[in-house]
């Protein structure tokens, strides 16, 4: 092949030119329709593959955790009933309303019974809360630190919650002073909630 024969190329009667023409358009007509093909055709295709793959790890995966949780759905029943009996005890343990009264008179017999001299015993209002209240008291007492000691396990023994905040401990004369809030809890009835 020489450049010559390249000038006698006709490419509008292709069927004229010599062989390696001929089959040098059929391979770039062939590579043309490849790539228009896949362009056209196959990439959208291949796109919605990766798609779909992606789709079907997510949709296995959970598939696998709803498939673990169904395998165990008799345990978690026995923990949930577990849990509402749990729940129905410590909420036995919250005073109705018509027991505050006594409670409070039970705390205030705690602290005689530990040998501490009350200086302040002031109930406060009440803050309602989800299903139950709160009810503090404020709490000015004189005694030692073994009495205050007593006293808190005392009043942590009480049958219903009573908890203890803000405790501050300062000397006064022999003996010291303890200033504090007791918190007592109620549930709420229906109509209170």
């Amino acid at each position: 092949m020489d450049f010559s024969e390249l000038k006698n190329i006709n490419l509008t009667n292709i069927g004229t030119s010599p062989l390696w023409v001929k089959v040098l358009m059929i391979g770039v007509a062939c590579l043309a329709i490849l790539f228009a093909g896949y362009y056209l055709h196959h990439k959208d295709q291949l796109e919605d593959l990766k798609r779909v793959q992606a789709k079907e790890l997510e949709l296995r995966t959970t598939f696998e955790n709803k498939a673990e949780k169904a395998s165990n759905l008799e345990l978690y029943k026995v923990q949930l009933e577990e849990m509402r009996r749990t729940f129905g005890t410590l909420l036995r343990q919250l005073p109705s309303k018509t027991e505050i009264p006594a409670l409070i008179v039970d705390i205030s017999q705690t602290g005689l019974a530990n040998g501490l001299e009350i200086e302040l015993f002031k109930p406060q209002g009440e803050s309602k809360k989800e299903f139950y209240a709160e009810k503090a008291i404020a709490l000015r007492v004189k005694g030692d630190y073994h009495q205050f000691g007593a006293f808190a396990s005392d009043i942590a023994a009480l049958p219903r919650i009573v908890t203890l905040h803000n405790i501050s401990l300062t000397p006064s004369d022999n003996k010291m002073t303890m200033t504090a809030e007791v918190k007592t809890y109620r549930y709420l009835d229906e109509d209170e909630e």
